[in-house]
């Protein structure tokens, strides 16, 4: 095969890339004179000139926000939001010219605003198509990528199998650089040989065709990273950092910008995850207001009191909220624990263990159906929109709760759950919800899921959430 015809895409990336550019952009514009075409719309020099408008602003928006960097490995929904970014800034800029030249009758607002509305999706699904289309050609063993990782530890070995699990992202792992001789053993059971020490990594590098170098040395080895990053950054491959957050017990941690200094942030909580937030909540309240309502007016009429309770539970950084619920109980439900409490010791073990009782006679009959269904945790959906909690996440607590049963479990847990806002629902909500008998399972679940949440998983827990209201389980 002919080097024109080569599937070897790597010398013509950033051709492709800039073919992609202007083909969105001619995409954008193509999209709008379709649309004012099957509406009928009358096309005048307005139009026209809108069209070069509509070009150029897509063009430096496009290139500002980054949309052609190579997406290898990323989540497909990261580079979502990443388009819708870009076209907020295009829409944000189309709006002034509209504003400023008094000219937004000459053009059809529906037009405009379907066309506004859809368009990222349209990016986006080509986008989708051209990487689906790389993904099949590097399946099929074409377009390789070819990496070398410096530091053959438990980090290197890490990430060496997680290239291996995703093929998709064709990038294949050459072989290691260490200093330790004795690791070549271990890395025969990855099938990845020891090509070296790593003084020897920059001769490899002027010898071999290397794309990508993973340097995964412990941060203690700081001078040997400063001088990979001194002598091979002018070899021709893409040097990263491979930073050991494990022993900081996140997987979630990024390195962040303030103003031109970086700095890693251990506060998981995403973007996506606040822009979610908002959604969700807003639709929820504003879809449910009626029905919010009339639970409002159930419990009025049912016992005497406020609609809704207040109490302190641990948000994001340790500190203190007021978690909102319907009231569920009697008024002066927290002066009958305590005698209740002391008149029974049964209950009192009860309560120790898990903070709440099975049978709690305080509750009032609105209460109950309320408890039965989770219904009296839709006020805190307006937490959610303040900042406070999370729609998923780990389950909101007290304070003698994160320092008896989290503090006390290996010095992580703690610092994990206050990472994050607590969720008004989460994995603890779609297992055994309060049936559970040992309290060191709550803290595991919450472990867990600050660990590994995503979108995906986020979804999950609001379906199978919606299931467990309907059946009642384990809510009391």
């Amino acid at each position: 095969m002919s080097p024109v015809l080569s599937w070897n895409l790597r010398e013509r990336s950033s051709v492709i890339y800039r073919l992609l550019h202007v083909l969105d952009c001619s995409l954008v514009c193509a999209y709008l004179w379709l649309l004012v075409y099957l509406y009928r719309v009358p096309w005048t020099y307005y139009y026209t000139r809108l069209e070069w408008i509509i070009f150029m602003v897509s063009f430096f928006s496009f290139h500002y926000f980054q949309l052609y960097r190579s997406w290898r490995g990323w989540k497909f929904y990261r580079e979502f939001f990443v388009i819708l970014r870009a076209w907020a800034a295009v829409i944000g800029c189309l709006l002034a010219y509209f504003f400023l030249l008094k000219i937004s009758e000459a053009y059809s607002r529906f037009v405009f605003l379907l066309w506004g509305f859809t368009t990222p999706f349209l990016i986006f699904f080509s986008h989708l198509f051209v990487r689906k289309l790389l993904r099949y050609y590097r399946s099929q063993g074409k377009n390789i990528r070819h990496a070398v990782i410096v530091g053959a530890g438990d980090l290197g070995v890490r990430m060496a199998n997680y290239l291996e699990q995703i093929p998709w992202a064709g990038i294949e792992v050459v072989g290691f650089f260490d200093d330790k001789l004795e690791l070549r053993k271990d890395l025969n059971k990855i099938n990845k040989p020891l090509l070296g020490k790593i003084a020897d990594v920059h001769e490899y590098l002027e010898n071999n065709d290397i794309d990508y170098v993973y340097v995964a040395l412990p941060m203690r080895a700081e001078r040997k990273i400063f001088r990979i990053l001194r002598e091979c950054r002018d070899q021709g491959a893409q040097i990263f950092l491979v930073p050991d957050l494990y022993i900081f017990g996140l997987h979630h941690a990024e390195i962040q910008s303030l103003g031109d200094m970086l700095v890693l942030s251990f506060n998981p909580a995403s973007d996506w995850k606040r822009t979610f937030d908002i959604i969700f909540s807003s639709l929820v309240l504003v879809l449910g207001s009626p029905f919010l309502l009339l639970i409002a007016l159930a419990i009025k009429i049912d016992s005497r009191g406020p609609v809704l309770y207040r109490h302190k539970r641990i948000m994001a950084t340790g500190r203190e909220f007021d978690c909102l619920k319907f009231r569920t109980m009697v008024v002066d439900a927290d002066r009958q624990l305590e005698n209740l409490l002391a008149e029974d010791p049964e209950l009192a073990a009860e309560w120790q263990q898990n903070y709440k009782l099975k049978n709690d006679p305080r509750i009032t009959r609105a209460g109950r159906f309320l408890r039965k269904t989770s219904l009296d945790e839709l006020p805190q959906f307006i937490n959610v929109l303040k900042g406070e909690m999370s729609v998923v996440g780990a389950r909101p607590i007290v304070g003698r709760e994160l320092e008896k049963y989290y503090k006390g479990n290996g010095d992580t847990s703690a610092g994990r759950y206050v990472s994050m806002k607590p969720g008004i629902t989460g994995p603890w909500q779609v297992m055994k919800r309060n049936d559970m008998e040992d309290y060191q399972e709550r803290v595991d679940l919450d472990d867990w899921y600050v660990l590994n949440y995503s979108l995906r998983t986020d979804l999950k827990i609001i379906v199978k959430t919606i299931i467990c209201i309907f059946s009642g389980k384990g809510a009391y």
